[in-house]
């Protein structure tokens, strides 16, 4: 059986609009031109924003990550704060950054002295293989981190 497929004309409109959108299309791209990875300068600056001149000090988080996950849409992530989350010792605030996502600053998340646990469970984007990094501001004004590598894969394959 044989199809026949008649050919209509295209009207000078739809050139002009698909010459629009092409133009839009150019102009938009050349605007944002930082949506590739974020450089560790990036993530450094955004951390010295958060937290100044404080140092940031080693221990009391925990990071539940997978070291290779095979699909970077959804990467699961865990953390936990150690303290005692009472009025006087507390944990303020845990900042989640990806240092090669286009947008290095991915959580924040805020607690009170009536949070149980300073623990967190949810799923996050990676965009390639690359360290997360975790800034605890705790109640006192000290400021604990902690790191971990994941290595994003496609399909199983190395990335």
């Amino acid at each position: 059986m044989v199809r026949k497929i008649e050919m209509q004309p295209v009207s000078r409109r739809d050139i002009l609009g698909f010459a629009g959108a092409a133009a839009f299309t150019a102009v938009a791209t050349s605007l944002f031109p930082k949506a590739a990875d974020a450089a560790m300068a990036d993530v450094d600056a955004a951390i010295k924003q958060l937290i100044g001149s404080t140092e940031t000090m080693a221990g009391r988080i925990t990071i539940e990550l997978p070291q290779i996950a095979e699909n970077g849409n959804t990467v699961p992530l865990g953390f936990e704060v150690e303290s005692p989350m009472t009025d006087s010792d507390y944990v303020k605030s845990v900042h989640v950054f990806a240092e090669k996502n286009p947008f290095p600053d991915v959580a924040t998340f805020r607690f009170t002295p009536a949070s149980a646990r300073a623990k967190v469970s949810t799923r996050m984007r990676l965009a390639k293989t690359q360290n997360v990094i975790v800034v605890a501001q705790m109640s006192d004004g000290s400021v604990y981190m902690a790191k971990t590598e994941v290595k994003v894969t496609i399909g199983g394959c190395g990335g």
